[in-house]
């Protein structure tokens, strides 16, 4: 699952972040989770993870000194919403363009 294109005009570090917890929505991820499914470093992971709680993207609970982050439930697409897996050629062109 993927995050709504409202989301997605961010770092391409935090857009992998929140795609990532996105699927994993009702359980969480830790940090090393993250990372490993992230294609960043560590320092990357940390830097978005610090902007996206900032923007309040993100929630973090510590439970049994485990720390678990979870998505904002407005970054979480409804089920029944489906969003495109891969950007359409228009799409990439304005991204490219930077529109």
């Amino acid at each position: 699952m993927r995050v709504p294109p409202e989301f997605r005009d961010r770092d391409d570090t935090e857009v992998a972040v929140l795609d990532a917890l996105v699927g994993r929505a009702e359980d969480g991820m830790t940090v090393l989770e993250l990372r490993s499914g992230v294609d960043a470093t560590i320092d990357e992971v940390e830097a978005a993870l610090s902007s996206l709680k900032e923007a309040g993207l993100i929630e973090v609970e510590r439970a049994d000194e485990r720390v678990r982050i979870y998505p904002d439930d407005r970054v979480v697409p409804d089920p029944g919403e489906q969003l495109d897996a891969d950007p359409g050629l228009l799409d990439a062109i304005r991204e490219r363009l930077g529109l």
